[in-house]
Order: C-alpha cells, then structure tokens, then sequence
C-alpha cells in the first residue's frame, strides 16, 4: 500500500477547479476551532483512493504538519471548509509530524491510527491488533469510507482531451517588380515625291497664227514636292494586371490519447439501503 500525492497520480491534469480545489481548503475541530489548512492530499498509488488529508497546522500547533484520514473528514464545497469534529489539539500534538512521503510506511500510519482510533471506534466493533502482512484500509472504514452520515462530497475525475488551434506564421511570399531591357524593331513605309520632267517633239508641225503666239519672258511654272518621314517615338501601355489574393485550404488533424476517468467503488456493509 503506497501513498503518493494527488498531483503525482494526475500529472497531466492542473485544473485548478478539479484536482487542486481542495488544496487550501481550511480545517475545522471541535468548537467550529480553525486547525489549519489542507498542504496536500495523498492517495493509494494502486487505487487512486483519497486516504489522507495533510494538515499544516499553523499557529494551533505551531509549525507541524499532521495526516487527517479521509473517513474522519466532512468536505464543505460552499465554504471551503473540512470538519474533523473529532479532532482535538491532544490528538495533533501526539501525531507524528509529516515532513517526508518516503517515510511514510505502515509503522508511521500505524502510529497515526493509534492516536485517531480511540474515537473513531468507540462505538464500533473493530479488531484490537492488526497484522503489517494482510492490514488494508476497508478493515477500517470508520477512517478511511467516505459515509453519507457525514454529508461528504466525493468527486469523481477524468480526463479529456482538449483540442485547441494555434495560428502562426507558415511562409512568406513577396511580388515585386523588374524592368528588362530588349531592343525593338519597327518599319515604317513612307513616300517622296520627285518631278519628272518630260520633253516631246510634235510629229504634226502646223504653222499657227503669229497673233495667237505668247512669247512671255520669265513664265514659270511652279509645283510643290512633299515626302514623308518616319516618325517613331515610345509609349507607356498596361501590359498585364496581376493581382494577389489568400485562399484558406481546410484539413482536419486528428490526435489519440490515454485518458483516465475515476469510478465510484461502493463498498457496503451488512443491510444498507443504497440509492444511485
């Protein structure tokens, strides 16, 4: 039978609304009397059963740490509160002082029962001597059963798995710009005008009427030559439009875990009439 701490049976879980809630928790004797508070909470390694409370007991007993049984424990959720109403300051002072979990074997419980048993079996029936070899925790319920007499609260855990997403940064991707250079060719046909002069001889020589004869001197006949030059220049033209957009490909990731859950051990005894 070895006792481990309730965050070392759960090491995945932190829930500070499940497995340490009750941590902190203050603790009450006889005469609504404050003891102290719960330091920690220890549990059978092979059945995760919750089996002691540790009390630090402040200025009641000043500086000493005590275990507390779970059956002499009455758990108030609403005012954070566990009542030992058995307990007495006797009864701490003669404990022995938790300081060390390795030192923690049956001799060092058993010394813890013998202070709380007087009490706890005063109106029970229980065997006067135990054995080291065949002992376990159901030979004495009065310490170690969680009874509805007591209106105790047992919670139950388990574990699940949380899915969560987290958004980073996969990649980069920059568009930009570049000029290149390339040499252009263009042909341009274009027209010149040129005169051409003809000379002919009548092969008809008639004479004509001498009146009829215009001798003018300085006639001059004139007509305009015109070409064509090319005339080629640059222009500035959109060539093409690119545009950049984000699409979203949607995958699902799957993950598989061991979980834990706690089920409620009912351990009775005698003609007990249980409701669930």
């Amino acid at each position: 039978m070895t006792l481990i701490k309730l965050d070392d049976f759960y090491p995945n879980n932190r829930d500070e609304s499940s497995i340490d809630e009750l941590k902190n928790f203050s603790v009450y004797a006889q005469g609504d009397d404050k003891v102290g508070s719960v330091s920690d909470i220890l549990v059978d390694e092979q059945t995760g059963r919750l089996r002691y409370f540790v009390v630090d007991t402040g200025f009641w007993v000043l500086g000493k740490k005590v275990l507390l049984p779970i059956g002499l424990a009455n758990v108030n959720y609403t005012e954070n509160r566990i009542y030992a109403n058995s307990l007495t300051k006797e009864q701490v002072e003669n404990l022995p002082d938790f300081s060390d979990l390795e030192k923690v074997d049956y001799d060092y419980e058993e010394q813890v029962r013998g202070v709380y048993r007087p009490a706890a079996t005063s109106n029970m029936n229980q065997p006067a001597t135990y054995d080291r070899n065949t002992y376990n925790y159901e030979q004495e319920p009065s310490l170690y059963n969680i009874s509805d007499r007591d209106n105790q609260t047992l919670k139950l855990y388990e574990e699940r798995l949380v899915a969560n997403k987290q958004r980073h940064k996969a990649g980069e991707v920059a568009i930009g710009k570049r000029v290149e250079t390339q040499t252009a060719r263009v042909a341009v046909p274009v027209e010149k005008e040129r005169v051409v002069i003809e000379r002919t001889t009548p092969t008809d020589v008639t004479p004509i009427d001498p009146r009829r004869a215009d001798f003018n001197q300085g006639d001059v006949i004139r007509m305009d030559i015109y070409e064509e030059t090319p005339d080629i220049h640059k222009e500035t033209v959109v060539r093409e439009e690119v545009k950049v957009k984000k699409v979203v490909d949607r995958d699902t990731a799957t993950a598989e875990e061991t979980i834990r859950r706690e089920e409620l051990d009912l351990d009775t005894q005698g003609r007990p009439i249980v409701e669930q």
